[in-house]
């Protein structure tokens, strides 16, 4: 499901006209989608966007602190504190969108600012996601994006995942929703 949720973000991004890079490795980490767009004279508009898909999600989005999973608890222990969800969140922040290796290969591309964005689907914990964006990232909804992707006022009216996007819809539309 991951993939095909980044396929989709990434035609959608193509549709506004960014240039896009996807599945950036950088040793066992990665990034899901660098987006760039020029306007003329102006700086780019610079996105780095992660991608969590879940259908039906079993835990959180991050992991359990690093210091709880030293005394032998799981990474993805469902049962947390306050505590260890507001320090889980902070590490996977540091980890998805800081890394200095990350802001390395962001800045040559484009020493300008790039904006933090999470995509996600179905989450298990809303107070998860007020706590991933109360740190600078702009929380996006994969319905939102699909919902959007059926109106044609894009300026490039289809991209490369134009294939899976009308098999959403015409399974959509088969349903009676639009």
């Amino acid at each position: 499901m991951a993939l095909l949720a980044e396929e989709i973000v990434e035609e959608w991004l193509n549709r506004q006209g960014y240039f896009t890079i996807r599945g950036v490795k950088l040793g066992v980490h990665e990034i899901d989608i660098l987006a760039v767009k020029w306007r003329g004279d102006k700086k780019p508009e610079c996105r780095h966007i992660e991608v969590q898909a879940s259908m039906r999600p079993v835990s959180y989005i991050s992991r359990v602190p690093k210091k709880d999973q030293k005394t032998g608890r799981a990474k993805n222990s469902a049962k947390r504190s306050d505590e260890e969800l507001v320090e889980g969140v902070r590490e996977w922040v540091e980890t998805k969108f800081h890394r200095s290796d990350k802001k390395a290969l962001m800045g040559a591309l484009w020493e300008g600012e790039w904006s933090s964005e999470l995509v996600v689907n179905v989450v298990k914990s809303e107070e998860e996601l007020e706590l991933i964006a109360s740190h600078g990232i702009t929380i996006r909804r994969l319905n939102d994006i699909v919902s959007s992707l059926a109106n044609d006022s894009f300026v490039i009216g289809s991209a490369c995942g134009a294939d899976i996007i009308d098999l959403i819809h015409m399974g959509a539309h088969a349903r009676g929703a639009t």
